[in-house]
């Protein structure tokens, strides 16, 4: 097993979540990416805490998360020895990443224009807040600032006067995902021209990019959408329904699962504002309330049993040590074990494809994963200096 991205070299100039996050996605697929940090501090992640682990040595969760399978440099970019280190990683690399605020790279010498003349064949990402240009082009943005400025967070909450933020920072991870995306798609164009060229998102651009039918309610449909809770805004019944011992979800997506959902629990499926979607989603509380009557006598268990018996598609809400104990997500290569050089042996959160080659047709048809799964753990700063600075200075 090989990683596609073998042969590729990556230098990532980011810091806290959205760049080191699109750096990391490359990493997993076998590129060779050289994190360049601050001496003495490194990624302001490496301070974000607690918890930290790793007794006196402070090592943070945080930045564990995002920086697998990378090397560390630590470079002082306003030395002149340094930037000459830089200027070497430059000519040789395939990709630069940095999401410093806009200007920055600038006046440190290293333009989109002074980078491409270096190696007219890189591919640079830049990653801001709100964008490169525009009335607040420039501006610093962080996480939850753009999940609030992007109309995420009026979107989620228990209600409208109930604004909350994703229990994750989505902004930025989203726009590490389609930073990665984007350096992919620069890549491959690059094999037809033989130049590179500069990708530039945003987290404001990568949540309103992930809007989807809420956003066309506004666009289209002049309808502004608000936070409801956990039911889904546009279908019914779908969403957290209370019951004996807890909550379990469900998703009637059609009309053949709503079907099935009142068979087995002896509800009218034609009742008065119960026949269509349509009418469901003008009686939605009506609704909620029958549906939660019928499984009021019911355990969790036994509603997972039989709505999974009849067909409906329903889960539980899980905590995250049960997510991880869960043999469907290893089952899935969800979690990576790498060899921590103070931790020992840890696991971290996997990256989230897998790759197969298909032989044969029919019974014969075989499927051979071809997954990269060699991750290394992520670097102490500066770990990788003496071998990265000789590589960038040789001619």
């Amino acid at each position: 097993m090989t990683g596609s991205l073998q042969g590729i070299t990556v230098i990532d100039l980011t810091r806290a979540l959205a760049g080191p996050h699109a750096a990391q996605m490359l990493g997993d697929q076998g590129a060779r990416v050289i994190k360049v940090e601050t001496p003495g501090t490194g990624d302001d992640t490496r301070s974000w805490g607690p918890p930290f682990v790793g007794g006196e040595e402070h090592i943070s969760t945080y930045y564990l998360s995002c920086n697998r399978n990378k090397q560390s440099v630590a470079l002082n970019l306003k030395d002149e020895a340094d930037k000459a280190v830089l200027e070497g990683m430059v000519r040789k690399a395939d990709v630069l990443m940095e999401n410093f605020r806009t200007g920055v790279m600038d006046r440190l010498g290293f333009s989109m224009e002074r980078l491409l003349e270096l190696n007219p064949r890189l591919v640079v990402l830049s990653i801001s807040g709100f964008g490169h240009d525009g009335p607040e082009g420039g501006r610093p943005g962080y996480d939850q600032i753009a999940q609030g400025e992007a109309g995420l967070m009026s979107l989620t909450g228990s209600g409208p006067d109930d604004p909350q933020r994703v229990g994750t920072p989505i902004g930025d991870l989203l726009a590490g995902i389609h930073g990665a995306y984007g350096v992919m798609t620069a890549l491959f164009e690059r094999e037809r021209t033989g130049r590179g060229q500069v990708v530039r998102t945003s987290l404001l651009a990568s949540i309103v990019g992930v809007h989807a039918f809420q956003g066309t309610r506004w666009t289209v449909g002049r309808e502004v959408p608000a936070a409801q809770g956990n039911h889904h805004p546009s279908i019914t019944p779908y969403g957290l329904f209370r019951c004996k011992d807890g909550a379990v979800q469900i998703s009637c997506g059609n009309e053949n699962l709503w079907q099935k959902l009142c068979a087995e629990f002896g509800l009218d499926p034609a009742a008065e504002g119960m026949a269509t979607n349509a009418e469901r989603n003008a009686h939605r509380p009506a609704v909620i309330e029958a549906v939660e009557a019928a499984f009021a006598e019911h355990t969790g268990e036994e509603l997972l049993t039989r709505l999974g018996a009849a067909g409906v598609p329903s889960g539980k809400v899980r905590t995250l040590d049960e997510v991880y104990a869960w043999e469907q997500t290893r089952s899935q290569g969800l979690v990576a074990t790498v060899d921590h050089p103070v931790l020992g042996e840890v696991e971290l959160p996997g990256p989230p494809l897998r790759f197969f080659d298909v032989t044969g047709e029919g019974e014969a048809r075989r499927e051979v994963e071809t997954t990269w799964t060699t991750h290394t753990a992520p670097p102490a700063l500066d770990a990788d200096a003496e071998a990265v600075r000789a590589w960038a200075l040789e001619c």
